[in-house]
This record gives C-alpha cells, sequence and structure tokens, in this order.
C-alpha cells in the first residue's frame, strides 16, 4: 500500500538548495534508514515527507495516520496503557525525570499504542543504552507498519531496514537491503569508478600519443631536394601537401575523439591517519588505572561498595552497560583522582565528555584544534578533512557549527593534544556515519590505553578488548573483544538455565526424601534418607549461590 509519494520537491535556507527530490514512493512494507553526513539535510527530508514542514516547490502527499518521535520534542499525549507501558519498562505516565532513553521509548510506545500506519523515528539511539536500543529494536521488529528513521547505529539500522536513503549534496539515492548491504554497494561504486577513471585516463593518453606520434611525422616530412628540376620539385611539394593535410586531419580526427570522451573524475582517495605519537612520553607502569575499596552513594542509593578494578598499559576498554549503573560517576571519580583511584606516574590525559568546554566558540575550527596541537598544521587538515572539513570549512567559526560537528571537531582537538590516557565519554552520539568509521580507524591504530563509555555496539566492537561492566555495586572486567564478552554471557545464561532445570529436579528429589521421612515404609533406611536430603540440600544451596553471581 502507498503511504507517500512526493515530486519535484525542493527546500531552500535563504538562496541555498539543500535538499531536491525528484520523486519518491514509500510504501508499507518499507523500513527506510535515511543516513548522510552531518548538516546535510536527513531531518529536513523527515520534516518534509511527515508534512511537518512545506517544500519551497514540489508536492507530499501522506496517506494515513503517522507517529513522529524525536529526541528533543514532547509526546503528544502524557498518558500510555498499562500494557505497553510494560512491554517498554516505562511509567503509564509521562514525567520529565525519566531518562532520555525512557522518555525515547516511552513516544515510541505511545505511536505503537495509536495503531499508526507508519513511524518516523530521528536518532531514537542517542543516548540510549545497549538494554534500551535492543527493546527498541524487538519492538519495531514486531511492527507491522512501514518504518523511516535516522541514525548513525549500524546495527540498529542492520536489524531493521530493507532500504536505505543515502543524502548527499542535496539528492537522495535509494539503496536495496540494510546498512551493510549498502556498505558493500558504495564499495563497488567507488571501485567501479576508479575502474572507470583509470580506463578513461588510459584512453586519453593512448589517443594524446597518437596525436604527438602523428605530429612528429609532419616533422619529418622531407623538403625539396635542390637537385630536382622545377617540374620536379612541383610534384614532390604537391605531393608532400597532400600527405601533411591528411595528417593533419587525422590529428584534427583524433583530437574530437578526444573532446567526445566522457570526462571521469578521479575518485577521492581517503588519506589513512597514522596517530604518531613518538613524541609523546610513553607509560612504562604496568596498571594505568587501578581503583581500590571504592564505595559511593547518593543518599540511599548505593552506586559501588568496595569495587575495584585494574586498566592496564595499552588496553583498549569500553565501560558499558545501563543508564543509571554508575558509568559517568565512575569517569568523574577517575578524572576528579578520588582517592581510591590511582593513576600511573606521568600520565596526560585527554578526556572527551559530551559538553564540549574544550571548544572556543569565536574561534575557528583550525584555530581550535591547532592550540594544543603536538602535530603540524598539515596532519591536522589530514584528520579535519577525514571528518568532513574540507578546505574553506576549517575556517568555520565554531558557534556556527551543528551539534554533530562540534562531536567532531572536539574529538580531533583532543587526538592531536600531548596526551598518553584517552578517555572518552559517549563520543559518537550525534556523528554521522562517515566520521564515526574514521575515528574507529583513529583509536584502532592509537598504541596508548584508552578507556570509552559507549552505547554503540558496533563502536565498541571496532575498537575495544576489553569489556568494563558495573554490576551489584561491583566493578568487572572481560578480557576479550565485544563478540567475546557476548558470547560469554550466552554461555553463562545457558549455564545458568541448565542450572535451574538441576534445581528443578533435585527440589523434586528433595519433597521426595521428607515425604518418605515423614512417613517412612519398613524397606526405607531412614540414615540413609537423612543423608541424602542434606546432599541434595547442599547441592540446591551450591547451585543457587552460584546463579546469583
Amino acid at each position: 500500500m502507498l503511504l507517500i509519494e512526493c515530486s519535484n520537491v525542493k527546500k531552500y535556507f535563504g538562496d541555498r538548495l539543500v535538499l531536491s527530490v525528484e520523486n519518491l514512493k514509500i510504501y508499507s512494507e518499507d523500513r527506510i534508514g535515511i543516513i548522510g553526513v552531518n548538516g546535510v539535510g536527513k531531518t529536513t527530508l523527515m520534516n518534509i515527507l511527515s508534512q511537518r514542514l512545506a517544500p519551497d516547490e514540489g508536492w507530499v502527499k501522506l496517506y494515513g495516520n503517522c507517529g513522529y518521535i524525536s529526541q528533543l520534542e514532547q509526546p503528544e499525549h502524557r498518558i500510555i496503557g498499562a500494557e505497553m507501558a510494560s512491554r517498554f519498562k516505562v511509567p503509564e505516565v509521562w514525567h520529565e525525570y525519566m531518562s532520555g532513553g525512557e522518555k525515547t521509548r516511552f513516544k515510541l510506545a505511545q505511536s505503537l499504542n495509536d495503531e499508526n500506519l507508519l513511524i518516523f523515528a530521528d536518532e531514537p539511539t542517542s543516548n540510549v543504552d545497549m538494554e534500551g536500543i535492543a527493546l527498541m529494536e524487538a519492538r519495531l521488529a514486531e511492527y507491522k507498519g512501514a518504518l523511516i528513521l535516522i541514525s548513525h547505529d549500524r546495527d540498529f539500522l542492520d536489524k531493521l531496514c530493507n532500504k536505505i536513503v543515502e543524502v548527499e549534496d542535496g539528492k537522495i539515492k535509494v539503496y536495496n537491503g540494510n546498512f551493510s548491504d549498502y556498505h558493500g554497494q558504495k564499495m563497488k561504486e567507488r571501485d567501479r569508478l576508479q575502474f572507470e577513471y583509470e580506463q578513461y585516463v588510459k584512453e586519453k593518453k593512448h589517443l594524446e600519443e597518437a596525436i604527438d606520434h602523428t605530429k612528429e611525422k609532419i616533422k619529418g616530412m622531407r623538403k625539396t631536394p635542390k637537385r630536382m628540376g622545377n617540374s620536379e620539385a612541383r610534384l614532390h611539394k604537391m605531393g608532400n601537401q597532400k600527405a601533411k593535410a591528411n595528417l593533419d586531419k587525422a590529428v584534427k580526427s583524433i583530437e574530437s575523439r578526444i573532446e567526445q570522451l566522457e570526462v571521469k573524475e578521479k575518485p577521492k582517495k581517503q588519506e589513512r591517519m597514522k596517530l604518531d605519537v613518538e613524541d609523546v612520553k610513553k607509560l612504562y607502569s604496568k596498571v594505568i588505572i587501578e581503583g581500590q575499596n571504592i564505595s559511593k552513594d547518593f543518599g540511599e542509593k548505593v552506586i559501588f561498595k568496595n569495587a575495584e578494578f585494574s586498566i592496564y598499559n595499552g588496553t583498549k576498554v569500553a565501560l558499558i552497560g545501563p543508564n543509571g549503573c554508575g558509568k559517568s560517576t565512575l569517569i568523574k571519580m577517575i578524572m576528579n583522582r578520588d582517592h581510591n583511584i590511582r593513576i600511573a606516574q606521568g600520565a596526560k590525559i585527554g578526556y572527551f565528555s559530551q559538553d564540549l568546554g574544550i571548544l572556543e566558540e569565536e574561534c575557528t575550527i583550525i584555530e581550535n584544534v591547532m592550540k594544543t596541537s603536538i602535530y603540524q598544521e598539515t596532519f591536522v587538515r589530514i584528520l579535519l578533512a577525514r571528518l568532513l572539513f574540507t578546505g574553506e570549512a576549517v575556517y568555520k567559526k565554531v558557534r556556527v557549527l551543528s551539534g554533530g560537528e562540534r562531536v567532531k571537531v572536539a574529538f580531533a582537538k583532543i587526538l592531536v593534544q600531548d596526551i598518553n590516557l584517552l578517555i572518552l565519554d559517549e563520543p559518537t552520539n550525534y556523528m554521522d556515519i562517515n566520521s564515526l568509521e574514521v575515528i574507529e580507524e583513529a583509536l584502532r591504530e592509537y598504541d596508548r590505553t584508552l578507556l570509552v563509555v559507549s552505547h554503540d555496539r558496533r563502536f565498541v566492537s571496532a575498537v575495544a578488548d576489553r569489556i568494563m561492566t558495573i554490576e551489584n555495586q561491583k566493578i568487572k572486567m572481560f578480557a576479550g573483544s565485544y563478540q567475546e564478552y557476548l558470547e560469554s554471557l550466552n554461555r553463562c545464561l545457558d549455564d545458568q538455565e541448565e542450572s535451574e532445570k538441576q534445581i528443578c529436579v533435585l527440589e523434586n528429589r528433595l519433597s521426595e526424601i521428607v515425604g518418605r521421612l515423614s512417613m517412612p515404609s519398613k524397606k526405607d533406611d531412614i540414615a540413609a534418607l537423612d543423608k541424602e536430603y542434606y546432599e541434595v540440600l547442599g547441592e540446591i544451596n551450591r547451585l543457587k549461590a552460584s546463579n546469583k553471581k
């Protein structure tokens, strides 16, 4: 069923054309992810499709009711049904004190409760923990209507989308499949463009060599020998003129072929970023950050109780867990050098936080980054170009940048400082996917110690070699990648399920023993039953204690 159609849509901001869509049709079975760099017009496109924003030219038709989820806007209704509240793990009544993740899930529950044919979602995963993202994925996967979402979470796009709409230079291009399918198609497109460019260069060079060869022939044509008579000289000259005319004609024909060649632009080659940190004082301590007997509470809410942890030199640690478990509290304790936390002598910390306080509003991008850089401007410009600040864009003042652009500048500024310990608190929020991949590459190349807080599963998978969690007021460390950590969790769940089955069998046996002890028959050995009772009870208690760990 057709839900949206639009034709010849154009949107201007001032005299600048920001969006131009020739035609687009969206059907009830479509699950579309809108992607593109920061500031390219993704939200503008979504607002036009949902008729929240009128185009300057063209038309949009929307058939049926729709829901719209935005991080920044209030819900249409402040009460949802008990069933939906339970399914999304949120209160039935909207409250401002709810976490960002709870607010997003509340809005999604409301949209599904209203039985909308279509749901628009603008960055629904930002500031939402992994548990909340997984919950939204599950509920949206069950949803039978159409879905249009903007997200930088590649796993989210992979699990929910069957089409990707890329917004680039004000135009849109539709790719079938999820994000991984889109990424594969983009790589093939780049390979094809590179091949076509190389073929174009090869053909053009071949034709230019043919012209040079023909011109050399013209130059080498002999003049009339002096010994020839007038009539012979006249015939020789006429022959040369005819041959020269034919060669000139051949040159013009080849030049015409060159002009008719379809010009192929050289695909942009992305410079690799190798963070050469040889000038930075290296830390030689085995343990870089260590906590002992950490306790922290906020009134009756206990965050840590006699917790401990160690972060070893050169490791890349991802601190993960649900909102409110104490991740930000722990980071602040490390940054404030809490008396129970020891940081290796000589550590120079580069710290990224969401408040972006390290940026100076009235300075340009390049000024901000270069002020504390230990690298030459050439490298800084390469880094900024990879983060999509090219050419004159580096002279923009910070005050005119979007939120996502500010995040990228702050990250670049930290990355090029004189540091040997990097602590990042949610660096990927509101950042476009291209820049995310650049940051992942830079952090993989970084050979110093890293501690990062993130809810982006693919980012954590790409960067971390240790997983740090906060559970039951304790801090746990897992030596391995995020994928290995998940596999370990699944094994634990399987073991726990098997353990619970054993407990059930043992409890049934215990009931049988108690029954026989209370009313023994002549065949029953009371002493043996009594011994077995304590053995079974002990095994049940051991299994239950093991499951609580």
